[in-house]
């Protein structure tokens, strides 16, 4: 896993030149927003169960199918690994935010995710519906500035909508 410093650090040594004057302005502003980004991280956190069972609650009343006997969220069991998956990828997506980049989403999480759910049956399309439910609540709470300190974050919130915008695309 990457971060946002350590990747622009190997790619100018893979290239054997110093750091441009683009790049460190990039990074000083990354830095500039860790606290926003700090913020954004914890409201996902302490949301997290809020997100995930809101969404997926969101997804079963428009696809009812999913809960229905054959339905690949029915029974108690297969409800439960549905709310751990959208679970994990809610934290992976939070990870990739604090980062400040999707390496870790990609290696740890995403990649082989589609495999696997053709392997079992389970429909990318409603997991990328509730990964775009997930994504919902999540900017929400980011744009949410009540109780954190003032400033823009409709760039961050932007960047974290990326991340969820690749998970879903990943199971798709």
């Amino acid at each position: 896993m990457l971060d946002a410093f350590a990747k622009v650090v190997a790619q100018a040594d893979a290239r054997g030149e110093f750091l441009s004057n683009t790049q460190l302005d990039a990074l000083a502003n990354m830095i500039a927003e860790g606290n926003k980004r700090l913020d954004i991280v914890n409201r996902i956190n302490s949301n997290a169960s809020a997100i995930v069972s809101n969404s997926a609650r969101a997804l079963f009343a428009e696809q009812p199918q999913l809960i229905q006997p054959g339905g690949n969220a029915y029974t108690n069991r297969r409800m439960a690994a549905c709310l751990r998956d959208m679970e994990i990828v809610l934290r992976y997506v939070s990870y990739a935010e604090i980062a400040g980049d999707s390496s870790v989403l990609d290696d740890r999480c995403l990649n082989g995710l589609r495999e696997t759910y053709q392997a079992l049956g389970t429909p990318g399309s409603s997991v990328a519906v509730a990964i775009e439910k997930m994504k919902e609540a999540s900017v929400s709470d980011a744009n949410d500035s009540s109780g954190t300190p003032s400033g823009d974050c409709s760039s961050l919130s932007a960047e974290l909508g990326t991340y969820f915008d690749r998970a879903a695309s990943a199971v798709s």
